[in-house]
């Protein structure tokens, strides 16, 4: 029992990982027309959905620490893409929207789900099916 337990086919681990990686070379090339990294890119999807956001309710999205994303912030900032204020109401919240350079970039935006879907051979009912186990996943850890 302990030897089949332990191979990698038996993993439910590694073909997440694996194709968490494939995936994310996948987006690399349409996002390189965009000038984002994949993690970039999620911030934008966030921010295109809704106008301005706390620090913290980014990285609850996009379950990623202020320390991953505040340097990471700072270079799309520097890009010209995002704006971070102080909020008015509690200097400890820092607000983050889009530039205009950063919402002139949502039409380009929209071409990628699309491109990707075409290089991912699941039916719509799969994708659906794909993201709600995945979805299910991360709500349980």
């Amino acid at each position: 029992m302990t030897k089949n337990i332990l191979r990698l086919s038996n993993q439910v681990c590694f073909p997440l990982y694996a194709a968490t990686r494939q995936i994310t070379k996948l987006y690399r090339p349409l996002l390189e027309k965009l000038g984002v990294t994949y993690p970039q890119y999620l911030v934008l999807l966030v921010l295109f959905e809704e106008e301005t956001v706390t620090v913290k309710e980014l990285g609850e999205k996009l379950y990623l620490d202020s320390g991953t994303l505040t340097p990471m912030l700072k270079r799309m900032e520097e890009h010209g893409l995002v704006e971070r204020r102080r909020s008015s109401v509690d200097e400890r919240v820092v607000d983050v929207s889009l530039t205009n350079k950063g919402r002139a970039i949502e039409k380009q935006a929209e071409k990628i789900p699309v491109k990707f879907s075409e290089e991912i051979l699941l039916e719509q009912d799969e994708f659906e099916e794909l993201k709600r186990l995945l979805t299910k996943i991360l709500d349980q850890v």
